[in-house]
């Protein structure tokens, strides 16, 4: 009670010196901050976590209103109309764009296969999702040392098949055959009859005895048998 007697005494003095409030203009906003709002609540499932919201309005729409009684958006190009409440309880017409924006890793600079993507080869660029697509790397950490399958341009985003895990042996390389049986360990000279990267499974043929085996590349140069 006391707080609210006080609130009281404030708004009499208010009164008393000139001052009156309107509910409307109380509860104004800005319209882009109404427009993102809604937005937000018409994609949010669709967006990615760090998307930002940039909403850009036509020329000489209002700025400020109450709040959205319609709004429709095209979740594929962004663009809206809306109907907003303003402070003179009338009713306008609002549209433009709401372009959602992600920061992603690109290249500073031409890539070419077979290299290895440094950390002074990329830059984060906010893009439209758009522009993005499906499949294309979003997180730095992603990117920096892998190695380039496809050409990547520069200022472009990366689609996840044009890198790989960086190559430990290649094709036709000479490799150390590493079987482990129990406590012992044996080992044999062997050739890779396929290119590949840590962890990943490749033949390769005993020289001693030509039989072809099922590996894992686990160091360059040095496989071992899969049992």
């Amino acid at each position: 009670m006391m707080r609210n007697r006080a609130a009281l005494a404030m708004v009499l003095q208010l009164l008393a010196a000139g001052f009156f409030m309107s509910s409307a203009a109380a509860q104004s906003a800005s319209v882009p901050d109404l427009i993102e709002e809604r937005t937000i609540a018409e994609l949010g499932a669709t967006l990615p976590a760090d998307a930002e919201i940039d909403i850009r309005m036509a020329k000489g729409m209002i700025e400020r209103g109450n709040f959205i009684q319609e709004f429709w958006i095209d979740a594929d190009t962004g663009q809206f109309i809306a109907n907003v409440a303003t402070e003179d309880n009338l009713t306008q017409r609002v549209w433009g764009i709401a372009m959602v924006t992600l920061s992603v890793p690109v290249p500073t600079k031409r890539i070419a296969p077979d290299e290895i993507v440094r950390s002074e080869d990329v830059a984060l660029v906010a893009m439209p999702l758009q522009r993005i697509g499906t499949y294309a790397i979003e997180n730095i950490q992603d990117l920096v040392g892998q190695q380039v399958r496809r050409m990547l341009v520069a200022g472009r985003p990366v689609p996840r098949n044009s890198v790989m895990p960086p190559r430990i042996i290649s094709r036709g390389e000479k490799v150390k055959i590493k079987l482990t049986h129990g406590g012992l360990q044996l080992t044999a000279k062997g050739r890779a009859l396929d290119d590949a990267s840590k962890g990943q499974e490749l033949r390769v043929v005993n020289l001693s005895s030509n039989k072809a085996l099922s590996t894992i590349a686990t160091a360059a140069g040095v496989v071992e048998v899969i049992q």
